[in-house]
């Protein structure tokens, strides 16, 4: 066995970041098909601006649904799917519980691989980034009261635009924050990053000189690999003096943690409402 990552083998590292596999197919296929319905009948019922452009690509692009309150906080999600598979249609079911907490929602499109490399996806959310807290305004929010959330590559995008210093908080959840495991598994098969690339796109090895609140959460049903990146990146962020809670979700996998930020009452949704107040996380 010839080990390339932590005492693992290819093999072992592949299955380290197979959320799938883990999970199981049928469950996983049964959550996007949820999630996908439920995603078109929000579409078709909240009056909402949809494929904003905030770049010269076909994909950067945004769709805004605002929660009808005047100045109102927003939140911004990116989504996952290890930069190379997924888009913002199917996620846009998320809107349901920050629109009822009086949030308007944005959901953020981006490029995938092998469409453009990492630099070129990081780039994008920079910019998408830059182009809501310009426009927030005229859509109706507030731009000093945007956070930033992100689901697993999404939750790596996120630490990306926590870079932005006009970011009030941020919410990463379950995400990748050192890319050198990526790098050497099967995932960068479309990606294509070398060392270089996989360490300037890190956000363990670019951490802000100043920022807004980040919290980071992961799932305690996930796997190791994922745990261990949010408890090492979090730790990261504290000592580096920048502000920030960890908030974990010991009930959940990588798929049904999203219903904490879906549901009226759940446990992220209601996290992002005290984020916004200033105030400590909610006990899970």
């Amino acid at each position: 066995m010839t080990t390339i990552y932590r005492g693992m083998d290819k093999a072992t590292l592949d299955a380290a970041y197979n959320n799938t596999l883990h999970v199981g197919q049928a469950k996983r296929d049964a959550w996007v098909a949820d999630w996908t319905s439920r995603s078109a009948a929000l579409r078709a019922s909240r009056p909402h601006q949809r494929n904003l452009a905030y770049g010269p690509s076909p994909r950067e692009v945004v769709d805004f649904v605002p929660c009808g309150k005047p100045g109102a906080p927003t939140l911004a999600f990116i989504h996952g799917g290890y930069w190379q598979w997924n888009d913002k249609e199917s996620w846009l079911f998320l809107a349901e519980g920050p629109l009822a907490r009086g949030f308007n929602f944005v959901n953020v499109e981006y490029t995938l691989a092998p469409g453009k490399k990492m630099d070129g996806i990081v780039d994008e959310i920079g910019r998408a980034t830059s182009w809501i807290l310009d426009n927030l305004a005229g859509l109706g929010g507030d731009p000093a009261k945007l956070h930033v959330a992100g689901h697993s590559a999404g939750g790596h995008l996120t630490a990306i635009a926590m870079e932005n210093p006009r970011v009030a908080g941020g919410l990463a959840i379950s995400g990748l924050f050192d890319l050198e495991p990526i790098r050497l598994s099967y995932l960068n098969d479309k990606i294509g990053m070398d060392v270089a690339a996989a360490k300037r796109n890190s956000p363990m090895s670019r951490l802000p000189k100043r920022a807004g609140r980040l919290w980071v959460t992961v799932g305690g049903g996930e796997l190791t690999e994922l745990q261990r990146q949010s408890v090492e990146y979090f730790a990261a962020w504290r000592a580096a003096g920048l502000a920030g809670e960890f908030v974990p979700a010991p009930v959940h996998d990588h798929f049904s943690i999203m219903e904490e930020l879906a549901k009226p009452a759940g446990f992220l949704v209601r996290a992002l409402e005290v984020q916004a107040a200033g105030a400590p996380p909610p006990a899970f």
